[in-house]
């Protein structure tokens, strides 16, 4: 049985114009040449295309990929059966946010990958990748050069289209997935008191708090998540009842940027090192002596130092 352009495209998620794009380019088209403009793509076409996009899935380029998928064994496709990936376009990650793809061009590989991955909503691929950029790059270059840059093209995709409210469910899930299994379990902590990590009261974007946590446990440091949008009299029970060296407030959105709740910590007998952080604060005001933590490498350097 042979398969359409649009059918084929339907298959894989991808628009008609890639699948020629494809063909013109790297000679992955058709096969059959004797059907005048109307080629149809036979299964061993249909499996190439598959291997292609598996390689583009996990970073290589277009060129590179279709090299592999030509080099490569094949076993026809069973092109009656389901879509092996759908709902992303994989050839380059141009064209508005609210299109079928991401503005990436200036991200690296991996990310480009996790963002090819997110849209075909294949959360298999996605943690496969971000635990190979935690692997080999560590949990900050990871959630800087490869989970930020996503999450901040889906959240510009939202915004001008309004779609992918799932796809960036997804790849937060997938997130939190990968960076709780970086996180070892600290039981012997640096820090005699531990860090409390929380979100402002009605704040509900706590998924940076996690890779966060991740680094202070590999740096030895004990901390404890109080999760999202927390109480600020719940707070306030934390802070008496484990007198903690340090607290971390974050703030997603600057309208939970409270600095009334900074103020309202109790007073311990030892000192509270106080942290606000998130992009909530940017334009607030951090009341004293809390300070104000940015990117993920300076906070966990700033807590490591409060602390240790």
């Amino acid at each position: 049985m042979t398969l359409s352009v649009a059918a084929v495209a339907r298959r894989l998620g991808v628009a008609p114009a890639t699948l020629r794009t494809w063909d013109r380019r790297y000679g992955l088209g058709p096969s059959d040449h004797t059907t005048g403009r109307h080629r149809k793509y036979a299964p061993l076409d249909v499996a190439r295309l598959e291997l292609m996009q598996r390689a583009l899935l996990r970073g290589a380029s277009s060129a590179e990929a279709a090299k592999y998928a030509l080099a490569s064994p094949v076993r026809p496709a069973r092109v009656a059966g389901p879509a092996l990936l759908t709902g992303g376009e994989l050839d380059g990650v141009s064209g508005s946010a609210g299109g079928r793809g991401l503005r990436l061009q200036a991200a690296n590989r991996r990310a480009r990958g996790v963002g090819r991955a997110a849209l075909a909503m294949d959360s298999a691929a996605v943690q496969t990748l971000l635990a190979d950029a935690i692997e080999v790059d560590g949990v900050v270059a990871a959630w800087d050069e490869v989970v930020r840059p996503v999450m901040s093209a889906l959240a510009a995709r939202w915004d001008q289209s309004g779609a992918g409210v799932e796809v960036s469910h997804l790849v937060e899930e997938c997130v939190l997935a990968a960076v709780l299994r970086a996180t070892p379990v600290v039981t012997s902590p640096r820090n005699h008191r531990p860090v409390l990590l929380a979100c402002m009261p009605d704040e509900r974007h706590n998924l940076p708090l996690y890779p966060l946590a991740a680094v202070l446990a590999q740096r030895g440091i004990g901390a404890r998540q109080l999760g999202a949008a927390l109480p600020s009299d719940a707070l306030a029970v934390a802070v008496r009842r484990t007198a903690p060296s340090a607290v971390v407030l974050w703030a997603q959105l600057s309208r939970y940027a409270d600095p009334g709740v900074v103020a309202a910590l109790p007073r311990t007998r030892q000192q509270v090192r106080v942290f606000a952080g998130g992009p909530g604060w940017e334009r607030g005001v951090v009341p004293q002596p809390a300070e104000r933590i940015n990117d993920l490498a300076s906070a966990a350097d700033a807590v490591e130092r409060a602390v240790c």
